[in-house]
């Protein structure tokens, strides 16, 4: 028996072992005419087609094949968008069973991420996760748990971390890591993320407080949409493209934009396995139900690095990177002599699987994969934790819990409305 045998009569195996939820093989772990050749496209099925969800129907290799939303609205937008028809779904537990699909994604609002990856995984279905991975650290926990025990490949949506130029520096993250990796800087290192070095928190994602109570529209399944938050009276402002200001479904602008701007950070200070050891907050006191903005978030690691997120725009002239050695500063400027030279003398960071259809066929892991989007998701729920609770927390990276903290700590796994579970 070949190697490959074995692997996929192991993979068979175990699949069908856990099937006690979902009695589903993937189609990359089939022999026969399951066996995807490198030349096929992938399948997708996409879980809630809001503007998100339809903006990611045409990724090059694959072809979306089901599509599932609660806003019978959207489907039928959907339909429209798409070239060939696709199997209409309203329950996201339909879709994950459909046979023809190799990867779902996930392109609803945050408070359902976690949840649907979990059932995704179990379900031996790849993963395509919008941004923010999870709406809180417990959930992050379960996604990270239930990938690995499946064997599942998983993909956030960011991608500053191996592709494009990163914001107001101007120029690819693996170039600011270069920089880092040599030392000239120094250590610890301070990075300011501020509209001044580029960057924007888009505080107009708050929400509304004493929201009026509406009729809920008849192409809208809203206990559905809700799903595992607190039940609260239908208005439109809490649904659909302004549910981002409201702490039962995201984090505002910090929720919406901080993997972005985090994730690349986490990476070019080599924190992928670590999180901060204390978070101070300066911002006004939130509402309970809408999120509002906030002027500084500080997160402080272990060694003395620090990342501080200036909302305020108060930090005027900063640069985006300081150490004790040198700055780095918008546009990848710096007060280095002859920094370009100095740095073609040092070998480029690490190479990354960039192509999550590669990552797919060859069960590598992608560049920002459950593991280390756990982490950078971890830094957006910290700062949103201290911002809640407006007071400075303190933080065990190894435990993963706040320290002395039971408030605090209630935000980690925060309850689901049943008969949600994860």
């Amino acid at each position: 028996m070949t190697l490959s045998k074995i692997i996929r009569r192991d993979f068979i195996k175990k699949a069908l072992v856990g099937a006690a939820a979902f009695a589903i093989v993937p189609r990359h772990v089939l022999g026969g005419n399951g066996f995807l050749a490198p030349s096929d496209h992938l399948t997708k099925g996409v879980i809630g087609v809001g503007s998100m969800g339809r903006g990611h129907f045409e990724y090059s290799g694959t072809k979306t094949v089901a599509i599932c939303d609660v806003d019978t609205r959207h489907l039928a937008l959907a339909q429209k968008q798409l070239k060939d028809r696709a199997t209409e779904y309203r329950d996201y537990r339909d879709l994950i069973q459909d046979a023809q699909v190799d990867i779902v994604h996930i392109a609803t609002p945050p408070h359902w991420h976690g949840i649907m990856a979990v059932d995704a995984a179990r379900a031996g279905k790849d993963i395509w996760c919008e941004k923010p991975m999870t709406r809180t650290i417990g959930e992050g926990k379960r996604v990270k748990e239930a990938v690995a025990q499946h064997g599942n490949m998983f993909r956030l949506n960011t991608w500053f971390r191996y592709d494009r130029d990163f914001y107001g520096m101007q120029v690819p993250v693996k170039k600011i890591k270069k920089l880092v990796d040599t030392g000239m800087l120094g250590w610890p290192l301070k990075v300011t993320i501020s509209k001044h070095t580029g960057f924007d928190w888009k505080f107009y994602w708050v929400g509304n407080e004493n929201l009026p109570e509406e009729k809920i529209p008849a192409e809208l399944d809203y206990d559905m949409w809700l799903g595992p938050a607190p039940y609260k009276p239908y208005s439109a402002h809490r649904v659909h493209t302004t549910f981002r200001g409201y702490w039962d479904y995201d984090g505002g602008g910090l929720g919406d934009m901080g993997q972005h701007y985090l994730d690349p950070v986490q990476y070019f200070l080599g924190k992928d396995n670590e999180s901060p050891v204390k978070i101070e907050v300066d911002a006004p006191q939130q509402h309970y139900d809408a999120v509002g903005t906030w002027r500084k978030i500080t997160y402080t690691y272990a060694d003395g690095c620090q990342i501080v997120l200036d909302g305020a725009g108060s930090e005027v002239g900063k640069p985006y990177i300081e150490g004790p050695d040198g700055k780095l500063f918008k546009g990848f400027v710096s007060d280095i002599p002859d920094l370009e030279r100095k740095l073609s003398q040092y070998p480029d960071p690490a190479p990354q699987v960039d192509d999550f259809l590669e990552s797919c066929r060859s069960r590598q892991k992608f560049a920002l994969n459950e593991e280390n989007g756990y982490y950078s998701a971890t830094l957006v729920n910290l700062g949103l934790a201290a911002l809640r609770l407006n007071r400075t927390l303190h933080y065990d990276s190894d435990k993963q819990e706040f320290v002395g903290d039971p408030g605090a700590n209630r935000l980690i796994n925060q309850p689901m409305r049943g008969p949600w579970t994860i």
